[in-house]
C-alpha cells in the first residue's frame, strides 16, 4: 500500500479532466498542498511514549477517573501545532487517536455518531458546566451518576486548559511578530480567546468554536461527524454580511482553512487498507430545520466552492435535496461531482422524513436528521448508535444446506418440491437470523467503556447522569443491516429458472455444482450468465425478486421497533464486507465463482448491469425505502468523458432529479475512468491525491490495499 507523499498547488486531484475555478489565495492553496502531502500526519507523536501515565498516576482510579485523568494529561501535554499562515487554531496531534483509541487508556474510542456541536456552540462550555453543576446540586444521583458528572466537569476543565495553551501560543506570536504577521496572529487570537467557553458572536468565532470543540474530541480519540454545518454557521455569516463585517471572499478563505485542517491525519496509515480518510467526519448540508424552514444559505455554497477548488475528500458531504431544491444548488452539486472523488452525495429528504416518522420519531425531531459519520440516518446530538450487519447470501446458502447453521444438515438437499417451498425455507432461516440479531441487541449500549468527554454533547447524558455507552442518550439505536441482498435475490431467480421452470437441473444437481464451484460445467455457467437478466437492468422479474427479499427482510426487522430500550431500524449495507464475506460464500446459481467480490450495499452485482444508470436507478428505486429508516446508498461510477461541457452538468442534475422522483434514498456519484484507476494501481506515485468514493467515506486511492482497489475498479462504469 502506497502512502500519500506529494501534492502540488497546481493540481488538487484534477483527475477527471475538469478544472476548477480559482477563488482562494495562493497562500491558502499552498497550505492545502502541505496538508494533502501528509506533512502534519507524519509529524504526529505517540502519547504513551511522549508523556505516559504511570502506575502511580492511576493508582486507585476507576475506569471513568482513568479516562478523565488521560484527557487532562492530553490537554496539558499534547504537542501544539499552529502554522503561521493558518486562520484557525487547534490541532489533533496524537497517533493513538487515529487508531480508534482514547490515548493513554486501554479504552476504544467512539465513532459512528454525530454529537451536538450546535448545542455546544449555542451555550458554550460555560453553559455545559452550569448544566453539570445544576444536575449535581439537584441530587437524586447514584454513585455511578455522580462519578460521570464529575468526570464530565474534569473533561471540560481539560478542554479549557488545551484552549489556554493555544491562547498563550498566539499571544507569544503576537508579541514576537511585526507588521502583517503580527496583525494576522492577532486576528486568530481575537477569534480564539472567547470561544468555545462562551457562545460565538460572529462568523469567525463560530468557525473557531466549532473547530476547537470538534478537534479536542478528535485529539482524545473520538471520531464524530460534524453534522449540519451550514445550519450551524449560516446565521453567523448572514449577520456579519448584513453588518458589513465580512465579505464572501473572506468567509470562503476561513472555510477553506477549516477544510484544510481536516486533513491533519493524512499520512497516518491506520485503516488496514480501507483508506486514509475513514474517520467518520461527515458533513450534512441543506434541507429543512425542525420548523420546516430551508437552511440552505451562503455557507452551503461556500463549502461547495472550497471542495470544488481544493478537492479535499476528508469531509464527505451529503446534501439533503427534494423536488423543490433550487436549480442553483443542484448545479453546484453537479459541478463538484464531476470533478471526481465522490465527495458530494445526496439524500432524498422527503422520503427519509417519511421513513423516520413512520418509524416513530416526532416530525420536528426527524427534520433534524444527519448521519452517523457515514450515511446511516441518526438524530444528531441525541443518539447512541451502532449497526449490526449480516450476509443475506450466506443465509440463503445455509437454508439450502450449503453451510453450517441452517435448518437442514450441511450437505443434505432441502425438501423443496417447488420454488415456493424453497423460498419458505429461506424465509424461515432469515427470520432466525433476524431474531438472533435482535437478541444480540438486547444488551446494546449498556455498561460500555467510559466516554464522558463525548457525553457532554449528547442529550440526555447530563440529565440522566449516564454515559454515552450506558444508555445516557435520548435515543439508543442499533440498526440491523443486511448485506448481499441483491446476490441472494439473483440466486433465487436463477434457481427458480434453472430448477423449477426450465427443469434443466435438479436441485440436488445444482447444489453439487455450487459446492464444486461449477467444475466441469463451464459451458452451462456461461449460458446462465448470458441468458439471465439480473437486478440492475430495470427488469421486472429480477427487480420483483429483489423486492420480495427486501420486503421480507424489512417486515421481519420491523416486527420489533424497540426492545429493552433499544430502537432497531432496518438498514442495508456492506461497507466493503463483500471482500471478507467472499471467504465463506460458495459459488452462486447465477454463475459467479467462489471467492468473487459481489454486490456492494444494494447495488447490482458487479458487471451485471448493462442498461445504463437510469436502469440501475429504476431497479434500486423499485424498493419502498419508507420501510428502511436507517437507509441504504446507491453508488454510480460515471465515465468522465460523458460529462463534458454544460451538457455534462445538466446530465448529473437530471440524474439527481430522477433519483428523487423515483423514490431513492441516498446517492453518491463517482466520476472516474476505470483505466485511470488501473494506472493508479500500477503507478501510485503518479496519483497521490486521487480520491474515490468507497461507501460512507472517500479515500485517496493510493492508500487502499489491492482488494479494496479492485472492488472500486470492478464497479460498472456507466455512460450516458
Amino acid at each position: 500500500m502506497a502512502s500519500v507523499r506529494q501534492a502540488r498547488v497546481e493540481d488538487f486531484g484534477v483527475v477527471s479532466g475538469f478544472e476548477a475555478p480559482r477563488r482562494l489565495s495562493q497562500a491558502t492553496r499552498r497550505l492545502a498542498a502541505r496538508a494533502l502531502a501528509g506533512e502534519w500526519g507524519r509529524a504526529m507523536v505517540r502519547a504513551d511514549e511522549a508523556f505516559p501515565l504511570t502506575e502511580a498516576d492511576l493508582a486507585g482510579l476507576s475506569p471513568m477517573r482513568h479516562y478523565a485523568r488521560a484527557v487532562r494529561r492530553i490537554a496539558e501535554r499534547a504537542p501544539l501545532r499552529h502554522e503561521t499562515d493558518e486562520l484557525l487554531a487547534g490541532a489533533a496531534t496524537l497517533v493513538e487517536a487515529t487508531w480508534h483509541r482514547a490515548p493513554l487508556t486501554p479504552f476504544g474510542s467512539v465513532s459512528h455518531t454525530t454529537i451536538g456541536f450546535d448545542r455546544g456552540m449555542r451555550i458554550g462550555y460555560a453553559g455545559l458546566r452550569r448544566q453539570i453543576d445544576e444536575r449535581l446540586a439537584r441530587g437524586d444521583l447514584d454513585a455511578r451518576g455522580t462519578e460521570l458528572l464529575e468526570a464530565m466537569r474534569d473533561c471540560l476543565d481539560a478542554a479549557g486548559a488545551w484552549h489556554g495553551r493555544y491562547v498563550a501560543l498566539l499571544e507569544q506570536r503576537v508579541a514576537e511578530a511585526t507588521g502583517a504577521q503580527r496583525e494576522h496572529a492577532q486576528a486568530v487570537l481575537d477569534a480564539l480567546r472567547p470561544v468555545p467557553e462562551n457562545p460565538p458572536q460572529n462568523f469567525r468565532q463560530a468557525l473557531q468554536s466549532l473547530w476547537m470543540m470538534w478537534d479536542f474530541q478528535r485529539l482524545c480519540g473520538n471520531w464524530s461527524g460534524l453534522g449540519r454545518l451550514d445550519a450551524m454557521l449560516g446565521p453567523y455569516l448572514q449577520a456579519d454580511l448584513s453588518a458589513g463585517r465580512i465579505t464572501l471572499d473572506e468567509a470562503r478563505e476561513l472555510i477553506a482553512h477549516f477544510w484544510i485542517k481536516g486533513c491533519e491525519w493524512i499520512g497516518q496509515d491506520s485503516q488496514n487498507g480501507t483508506g486514509d480518510a475513514q474517520f467518520y467526519q461527515n458533513v450534512v448540508l441543506g434541507g429543512i430545520d425542525a420548523e420546516g424552514c430551508d437552511v440552505t444559505n451562503e455557507v452551503t455554497y461556500l463549502i461547495l466552492d472550497v471542495v470544488e477548488e481544493l478537492h479535499i475528500s476528508d469531509f464527505p458531504i451529503a446534501v439533503r435535496v427534494s423536488p423543490g431544491t433550487p436549480e442553483r444548488l443542484l448545479r453546484r452539486i453537479a459541478e463538484v461531482q464531476r470533478r471526481g472523488g465522490g465527495i458530494v452525495a445526496i439524500y432524498n429528504e422527503p422520503l427519509i422524513l417519511e421513513a423516520l416518522e413512520r418509524f416513530g420519531y416526532e416530525r420536528a425531531v426527524a427534520r433534524t436528521f444527519a448521519n452517523d459519520g457515514c450515511w446511516e440516518i441518526i438524530i444528531p446530538g441525541q443518539s447512541t448508535f451502532g449497526y449490526h450487519p449480516f450476509d443475506l447470501l450466506w443465509v440463503l446458502q445455509q437454508a439450502m444446506g450449503l453451510g453450517p447453521g441452517g435448518d437442514e444438515l450441511e450437505g443434505q438437499v432441502p425438501d423443496a418440491a417447488d420454488f415456493e417451498s424453497l423460498y419458505a425455507l429461506f424465509r424461515r432461516q432469515l427470520a432466525r437470523w433476524v431474531e438472533s440479531q435482535h437478541a444480540r441487541l438486547d444488551g446494546a449500549h449498556a455498561g460500555g467503556g467510559p466516554s464522558p468527554l463525548l457525553a457532554l454533547l449528547v442529550d440526555d447524558c447530563i440529565e440522566r447522569a449516564r454515559d454515552y455507552n450506558d444508555r445516557g442518550a435520548r435515543y439508543s439505536v442499533s440498526a440491523i443491516h443486511a448485506g448481499g441482498l441483491p446476490d441472494a435475490a439473483n440466486s433465487l431467480l436463477a434457481i427458480r429458472r434453472l430448477v423449477y421452470e426450465q427443469r434443466r437441473l435438479s436441485l440436488a444437481e445444482l447444489l453439487e455444482i455450487l459446492r464444486t464451484d461449477w467444475a466441469g460445467q463451464e459451458d452451462l455457467r456461461r449460458q446462465v450468465v448470458r441468458e439471465l437478466t439480473l437486478y440492475g437492468n430495470d427488469d421486472a422479474e429480477a427487480d420483483a425478486m429483489v423486492r420480495r427479499v427486501y420486503d421480507d427482510f424489512t417486515e421481519l426487522v420491523g416486527q420489533v421497533r424497540q426492545r429493552n430500550g433499544v430502537l432497531r431500524p432496518a438498514g442495508i449495507s456492506t461497507f466493503g464486507r463483500e471482500i471478507g464475506w467472499r471467504d465463506h460464500r460458495l459459488a452462486t446459481a447465477f454463475g459467479r465463482h467462489r471467492g468473487e467480490i459481489l454486490a456492494t450495499n444494494l447495488g447490482p452485482t458487479p458487471g451485471s448491469d448493462a442498461q445504463g444508470p437510469t436502469a440501475v436507478m429504476k431497479s434500486f428505486c423499485s424498493m419502498d425505502f419508507r420501510k428502511l429508516p436507517n437507509g441504504v446508498p446507491l453508488e454510480l461510477k460515471m465515465m468522465p468523458a460523458t460529462l463534458k461541457g454544460p451538457a455534462g452538468v445538466e446530465a448529473l442534475v437530471a440524474i439527481m432529479r430522477t433519483f428523487i422522483s423515483l423514490g431513492g434514498f441516498f446517492l453518491h456519484v463517482d466520476v472516474v475512468d476505470s483505466d485511470l484507476l488501473r494506472d493508479a494501481q500500477a503507478h501510485p506515485d503518479r496519483y497521490p491525491n486521487l480520491a474515490v468514493r468507497i461507501s460512507g467515506w472517500s479515500a485517496r486511492f493510493a492508500t487502499l490495499n489491492r482488494d479494496w482497489q479492485d472492488m472500486i475498479i470492478q464497479r460498472t462504469q456507466q455512460r450516458l
